[in-house]
């Protein structure tokens, strides 16, 4: 057994019995990493941080874990660690110059998202054209999960660089339900029925109040808009409850929703 742990690799100088230790501090410097994240994270969410932050310092922390693993490991080969520190110096330098700068900027702009926060964890917003809940802003990217369980990823810079809508940011949020009556309708009782039904609705708030605008005179109908406030937790659910109800409300008191039509007149000669 001792004469094959001496044995070394062919075309190296590196013995079985380095490679093994090697394995041993790599498997042991992987668990500590994962240790000592975890004690961070912990000791950190006993401060007043804002979860974003403790998620973005984790990782943080947790890729330099990685780095010093990997020295460690290389360490154990018996290579020279402050020769590898150059060579990846070097190699690093020569990276910058060809296109690292996005990276850079990633990880710049991070650290801007998780300081001032334009968005939060588990806040549902729209960055770039793309919308989701918040799931963690990492080092180079931020994590959002869409409602039906898609994962994207968007590059730092692109976050920080766009317009980013946060749809949960604020306590309430105004609902606007579009609905067309007929032109032979009388607008002032739809209206009045809208109103009511707003008004009866137990999550509608009453200030602001709730309102009906008219939109537009449109081809086919005249355009109505229902504007109620609520909380954001209910926005979702109030909407749809808004949008059936005002279906169910035109139709019993006799209020027409027409089909979208054309009139076509033909001339003889």
């Amino acid at each position: 057994m001792a004469d094959i742990l001496a044995q070394t690799i062919p075309y190296t100088d590196i013995a079985v019995s380095q490679v093994l230790f090697a394995l041993v501090v790599l498997i042991a410097g992987i668990v500590v990493a994962g240790i000592l994240s975890g004690m961070f994270r912990n000791g950190l969410k006993k401060t007043k941080l804002p979860e974003l932050i403790i998620e973005f310092l984790v990782r943080f922390l947790r890729a330099l874990l990685y780095v010093a693993v990997l020295l460690a490991v290389v360490s154990a080969l018996g290579v020279d660690v402050s020769s590898v520190v150059v060579g990846l110096s070097a190699v690093i330098g020569l990276v910058l110059g060809f296109g690292m700068q996005d990276s850079l900027n990633n990880v710049a702009a991070g650290v801007w998202i998780a300081s001032l926060r334009p968005l939060d964890k588990g806040e549902y917003v729209t960055v770039d054209g793309l919308s989701g809940t918040v799931d963690a802003v990492g080092i180079m990217a931020t994590e959002l999960l869409t409602p039906d369980n898609q994962f994207i990823t968007i590059p730092n810079k692109l976050v920080w660089g766009s317009p980013i809508i946060n749809a949960t940011r604020m306590p309430t949020r105004r609902i606007s339900v579009d609905v067309g009556v007929s032109y032979g309708t009388e607008v002032g009782k739809a209206v009045n029925v809208a109103l009511d039904l707003m008004k009866g609705h137990s999550l509608v708030l009453d200030d602001p109040a709730p309102s009906v605008v008219t939109t537009e005179l449109a081809d086919s109908s005249v355009n109505l808009q229902l504007r109620a406030w609520t909380k954001t937790s209910d926005f979702w659910p109030v909407r749809n409850e808004l949008i059936n109800g005002i279906y169910d409300a035109f139709n019993r008191e006799g209020v027409e929703i027409p089909f979208p039509q054309m009139d076509v007149h033909l001339d003889k000669e």
